[in-house]
């Protein structure tokens, strides 16, 4: 939720007039020639990208975690590097100065993460070659025949590259090596039952088959060994070294905060505006709440300590949930009310060819989010775009009923319209149309996820919900959430916060069920950074919509804000600044 309020100081070139921006000058060719070059080698490079993308080329690499790819790619940012940086800005145009800092931004953070962050060595969770397989199962681009042989060569690499990425792992982290152990418990599900049914339906001959099926076991085997290997890990640590520690502390994570978000704020700067916002969340649900409390309470007084207030309409109003075995087809049903709202205000244009397709989140990637969106690559823009929805199995009795009450009927229409529309599915739909393929493929997280948090409050100041207080208030716990996702995940990093106090923070502060609370806790204790992206990106989305709004007064229209903004693709906002005006 795979997932920014506001004081953002006006930007100088908000606030010129029209006649003192210069030109834009028309696009430099040896630029756009580099980019061609750059392209053709990255492919080559990243083969698992180039896959990712669309491209059908390589969809049949499986690329080894070994030095020598690490070399490859060492090579390839600093060869790139020298080049792009050899283009003097002055020479492109505004859209191309963007796609070379965009460029720029990637070569040195790549470097950055071979050389300094070294995630390879610690995080056993990167090695699943799950996505890999589906990419080509999935695609609309390669036939049914195609794809039997593609992923005939693909198994032959598998024992290796499993073999290669245990000789990578010194010192894991506990938290990452139970999360590939995870994982890879539904990679194994996934080989032996899905993939083993496509080979069983298809139309190959008898010795194809059985030739196909070898190598699908060899594989499953690697990754049955793997699984192996991480539970040694868990039971004899020293053996690897020890666990080190998933807090990367503060210069790694400012680094990290560096080349993930591109953001206009430093991380403590972001980590300040978080608390404020805070503040502000918890005393717009009060007032939402004090509102609420007799219709929920009759003539009873309400408590005098407000924290009692907003904890106690909270409780009720979580009450009215779905059924847990009802949970995915609630989510399915909502997909097209929200489409209809969005017509029907012509808030942006949505594309009637490229549907939805609400899903059970495949098992493989289950355990880090429990709802996101697969959509395709920029390269294979005819593929489904999936709305991964987790089911509840698994759970117990008590953790569903506390999992439904995080996402009750308020919040689960507030999850659909950050998750699918029109969030992060439209403006995927919308970013695979840029004409850039720079600003498709390298896509900033803090834009993304920003956009998606944009929407929920955009939506409901449209009239989505007519005004509902209940669904305000599950919207200001929403907020709540997104602000103290930052605040957790800096604490985490750069002030050793426990879990009693994230938890703290988290069910009282925040109003989190418990359940979510840990889920949360696991995922911050995984990650670094990305939590952090969607407070960013939705302060500076909302900030350049009420700057543009007061500067444009009468003539501001909403929706071609919208579809301007989207138009850019997946380009950081500060950027996106510049090329709006």
């Amino acid at each position: 939720m795979f997932l920014r309020l506001i004081i953002v100081s006006v930007s100088s070139f908000l606030i010129l007039s029209c006649s003192s921006v210069p030109k834009d000058l028309p696009k430099n060719v040896e630029f756009e020639s580099l980019v061609s070059s750059f392209f053709k080698d990255y492919w080559k490079t990243f083969p698992g990208q180039a896959t990712a993308a669309g491209l059908v080329d390589y969809a049949s690499t499986l690329e080894l975690p070994d030095n020598k790819s690490r070399e490859k790619k060492r090579s390839f940012y600093n060869q790139y590097l020298q080049r792009f940086k050899a283009i003097e800005d002055k020479v492109l145009s505004f859209s191309q100065r963007t796609d070379k800092a965009l460029v720029l931004n990637s070569l040195n953070g790549g470097l950055w993460r071979l050389n300094e962050y070294k995630a390879y060595e610690w995080n056993p969770s990167i090695y699943n070659v799950g996505g890999s397989i589906s990419s080509v199962l999935e695609s609309e681009k390669i036939s049914s025949q195609e794809k039997l042989e593609v992923l005939a060569k693909k198994f032959l690499e598998i024992p290796k590259y499993y073999q290669t990425a245990k000789s990578n792992i010194t010192s894991p982290t506990k938290e990452h090596t139970k999360l590939a152990l995870q994982q890879t418990k539904g990679l194994l599900k996934y080989l032996n039952g899905d993939v083993r049914s496509v080979i069983k339906k298809s139309k190959l001959s008898r010795r194809e088959k059985s030739t196909l099926y070898q190598r699908l076991d060899a594989s499953a085997e690697a990754a049955r060994r793997y699984r192996v290997f991480l539970q040694g890990i868990l039971a004899r640590p020293k053996k690897f070294g020890g666990f080190r520690s998933f807090r990367i502390g503060k210069d790694l994570y400012a680094k990290k905060f560096q080349y993930d978000l591109q953001s206009e704020y430093s991380p403590e700067e972001l980590y300040k505006l978080a608390l404020s916002k805070k503040e502000d969340a918890r005393s717009k649900m009060f007032e939402k709440a004090i509102l609420l409390y007799p219709k929920y309470f009759g003539s009873k007084l309400p408590p005098k300590d407000r924290q009692e207030v907003m904890k106690s309409i909270v409780a009720k109003v979580s009450k009215k949930h779905t059924k847990p075995s009802e949970f995915v087809d609630t989510v399915r049903k909502q997909i097209p009310e929200l489409t209809k709202f969005i017509n029907d205000k012509k808030l942006l244009t949505l594309d009637p060819t490229r549907p939805l397709k609400v899903r059970e989140t495949p098992l493989y990637q289950r355990g880090f989010a429990g709802a996101s969106v697969d959509s395709p690559g920029p390269m294979d823009k005819t593929r489904e775009t999936y709305y991964n929805v987790t089911p509840l199995d698994g759970m117990s009795k008590k953790e569903k009923e506390s999992y439904l009450r995080e996402y009750n009927d308020y919040t689960l229409q507030i999850l659909n319209i950050h998750e699918a529309i029109p969030g992060h599915y439209v403006q995927l739909v919308y970013s695979n149309k840029s004409p850039s393929l720079i600003k498709s493929i390298f896509g900033n997280g803090p834009m993304i996820e920003g956009w998606a948090v944009y929407t929920e409050r955009m939506m409901l100041e449209e009239g989505y919900g007519e005004d509902s207080p209940e669904l305000w208030l599950m919207y200001y716990k929403w907020f709540l959430r997104v602000v103290t996702n930052t605040i957790i995940d800096y604490e985490i990093h750069n002030k050793d916060l426990s879990k009693k106090q994230a938890m703290k923070l988290m069910t009282e502060d925040a109003f989190q069920e418990k359940a979510e609370a840990e889920g949360k806790w696991r995922r911050a204790t995984v990650s670094q950074v990305q939590l952090a992206s969607y407070f960013s990106g939705f302060s500076e989305i909302y900030a350049l919509r009420e700057n543009l709004k007061k500067k444009k007064a009468e003539e501001f229209n909403l929706k071609e804000f919208h579809e301007k903004f989207l138009s850019f693709g997946s380009a950081p906002v500060k950027e996106i600044k510049k090329l709006m005006h």
